[in-house]
């Protein structure tokens, strides 16, 4: 997947990550897709469930899984808004992602590339290409707006 294709898939993303905002989480979407078919759509729900594990990267692979009957994600892209942070990287690299989208780099967390980079580790016994800064801006700036009115 290139060109208009990760732009329009991003755009779900975004979309997902508005959602989060209507409980208190911080706008994060993540969609994985297989073939040109949306597996899952997923956000924030951390300060929904209570649960730290709850990022909107892990909802979407736990939801594409149960979706095709199996934890091997042979096959699926990741879009995801936000560049995942190690947890959510280690999770991309377990279900065995092909490919990895992100908006907006992560400079304090970020594992596909910023701080680690979990998907381009020859230790690790599967490895998986990243895009980054897919709509950046567009994903950076829903995450400023977030902080800002929370300080407001």
């Amino acid at each position: 997947m290139t060109g208009p294709d990760l732009e329009e898939l991003m755009g779900l993303a975004l979309a997902e990550a508005s959602r989060a905002t209507d409980h208190g989480d911080v706008p994060v979407g993540a969609v994985v897709v297989r073939d040109g078919e949306l597996l899952a759509s997923r956000h924030n729900e951390r300060e929904l469930t209570g649960d730290p594990t709850a990022h909107a990267e892990l909802l979407a692979l736990r939801d594409a899984s149960e979706r095709v009957g199996s934890w091997r994600l042979d096959g699926c892209t990741l879009v995801v808004t936000l560049e995942p942070c190690p947890m959510c990287a280690g999770a991309a690299w377990n279900s065995r992602i092909d490919h990895v989208v992100f908006g907006a780099d992560d400079l304090k967390a970020g594992a596909c590339g910023s701080l680690y980079n979990i998907g381009a580790d020859p230790r690790l016994n599967h490895e998986f290409r990243v895009t980054p800064r897919v709509r950046a801006e567009e994903a950076a700036a829903q995450l400023t707006d977030f902080f800002s009115a929370r300080r407001g």
